[in-house]
């Protein structure tokens, strides 16, 4: 067997890639990664907000289209760990409603082909694997789960504490954010987590983040080196098929500068809903002429992003919160009384400082009045649902990535807005001031979409095992097999998901499961 013949190739190392790498590092079987980008280095601007936020430090530098044609910088890394890497670590499973045909005010969320308690055993194993830190039973949407998460939840700071405490009053529900950050709250001189200002959003100087390079792809590379081979700063150009096209014999990537063809009797694509459509598309040869697995043409199509907002509560009273991602609200999830439709999910996120603050604000702005702000705000994330629409869509222009995409289902955004600061004005009184940005195009950390499964070739890419309906061998395992977005960050779900097909792929390799992923034992300490 020729050196660069194997027998799984896995394209990308994220939530989807790299949680499938270390389903399948014990198999026995020659598994190849490439990953275009190379490790994240360690430096001290990891923690910078000024290096992070305001110069980008950590986003790839290309520019891609929106639908107008006009230039935009994505907020998107190529790394060992793809974007998890700089994600704020929130692990929610979707609601078990998600999977089911939802009426939205502005149209329809479709129907998975699985239910959730397909999923369910999977969702769990994932937050062993990424040591998840919650509570059952405080969230009122929750979906049942088989087992506590592994870990306890990261408790609040004062503030926050009061915070919770005033929403209980008012009849709400409030919930501790499930989190993947390695922190042990018991005995916290024994944690990696250090509960610092600058996790949401940035990537973890100690390496205290539940992201895939730290809990996947370094443990399968340590445990397993000698089937696993990691390949960096590899750019996958194209995904190669026999003469017939119904079978994939490998990939084509640029690597120091030349190009080199990899041979794999399965082939597994993981760059991020985005990517790996283009990459599909990229790939398209005499037999596939629209794009590989485009038979149906809905490669690219169907992409969605969620309507994030990002909403500051700037109140009198000073917020010395730093760790202030614990706290979540889902009562409005499904709706409330006068509009019967779901509006979203609320929490909060990551502490706001002055370099945060000034990336978005006017270029004249005081620094202490920025200051000032930044110490007196309570900063809130806010989700709601955007729908499948196959105009929204990732195709190519030339060899640039075109994302066209316009918002949709924005009452219920609007909606979600509205009541949050009519609960927020109760708890912090009447001079309390809101600001709420918009998450615009380039902000898609949440991309989901653009290769869904389903059963019917014509209306999917992928069939329920996320194996391509066009080639036996091609299976795509990012966010790109959401037939919806629904209301929560899609991150555990992904992951959950590679676990998912990873067992369909040890079934087909004729290899036995491996045994589920205990709980770890700093994790376990932490119970």
């Amino acid at each position: 067997m020729s050196s660069n013949h194997y027998d799984v190739i896995v394209i990308g190392t994220g939530a989807g890639g790299g949680t499938l790498v270390r389903k399948l590092a014990g198999s026995g079987k020659r598994i190849l990664v490439l990953e275009r980008g190379t490790f994240l280095p360690r430096e001290p601007e990891n923690w910078s907000s000024f290096d992070v936020i305001r110069k980008d430090r950590y986003h790839n530098s290309e520019k891609w289209l929106d639908r107008n044609g006009k230039e935009f910088k994505p907020g998107t890394g190529y790394w060992v760990g793809g974007n998890t890497k700089v994600y704020g670590a929130a692990v929610l499973r979707l609601r078990e409603r998600d999977f089911e045909e939802v009426r939205h005010h502005g149209g329809v969320s479709p129907e998975w082909p699985i239910r959730y308690s397909d999923l369910e055993h999977y969702y769990s194993e994932a937050e062993r694997l990424y040591e998840a830190h919650g509570l059952r039973g405080e969230d009122p949407t929750e979906p049942p789960a088989s087992e506590p998460y592994p870990c306890p939840p990261v408790r609040h700071e004062p503030v926050l504490a009061r915070i919770s405490s005033e929403l209980t009053k008012r009849g709400l529900k409030p919930f501790h954010v499930p989190l993947a950050v390695r922190r042990n709250e018991a005995a916290p001189e024994q944690s990696p987590c250090v509960r610092c200002a600058t996790c949401d959003g940035f990537p973890c100087l100690v390496g205290a983040k539940g992201d895939a390079e730290t809990m996947c792809i370094r443990p399968a590379l340590a445990q397993h080196g000698d089937r696993v081979t990691l390949r960096t700063g590899a750019k996958v150009l194209r995904i190669l098929t026999n003469a017939s096209g119904r079978a994939v014999t490998g990939v084509e990537a640029e690597l120091d500068g030349e190009r080199v063809i990899f041979h794999g009797e399965l082939v597994v694509v993981a760059c991020g809903a985005i990517n790996s459509a283009a990459l599909l598309l990229r790939s398209a040869n005499s037999a596939h002429r629209n794009g590989l697995a485009n038979g149906s043409g809905l490669v690219g199509r169907n992409f969605m992003r969620h309507q994030n907002a990002i909403f500051f509560c700037i109140t009198r009273e000073p917020n010395p919160t730093v760790f202030q991602k614990t706290l979540a609200v889902n009562d409005y999830y499904w709706g409330e009384p006068g509009f019967p439709y779901p509006m979203g999910h609320i929490s909060l996120v990551g502490k706001s400082n002055k370099d945060m603050l000034a990336a978005g604000a006017s270029p004249f702005a005081p620094e202490f009045v920025l200051r000032w702000v930044a110490s007196h705000s309570v900063d809130w994330w806010l989700t709601a649902e955007d729908l499948p629409n196959p105009e929204n869509r990732v195709r190519l222009q030339g060899d640039r990535i075109v994302v066209e995409y316009q918002d949709n289902n924005t009452a219920a955004m609007d909606r979600l807005i509205a009541r949050w600061k009519h609960v927020l004005r109760n708890i912090h009184g009447p001079a309390s001031l809101f600001v709420t940005a918009r998450l615009p195009i380039a902000a898609v950390g949440h991309q989901v979409g653009t290769c869904r499964f389903g059963t019917d070739p014509a209306s999917s890419v992928l069939d329920v095992s996320c194996r391509a309906h066009e080639l036996d061998n091609l299976y795509v395992v990012d966010g790109s097999f959401f037939p919806s977005s629904a209301a929560v960050n899609p991150s555990l779900t992904i992951m959950a998901n590679a676990l998912r097909v990873g067992d369909h792929l040890l079934d087909r390799m004729g290899v036995q499961r491996t045994d589920p992923i205990e709980v770890p034992a700093l994790a376990a300490a932490a119970r």
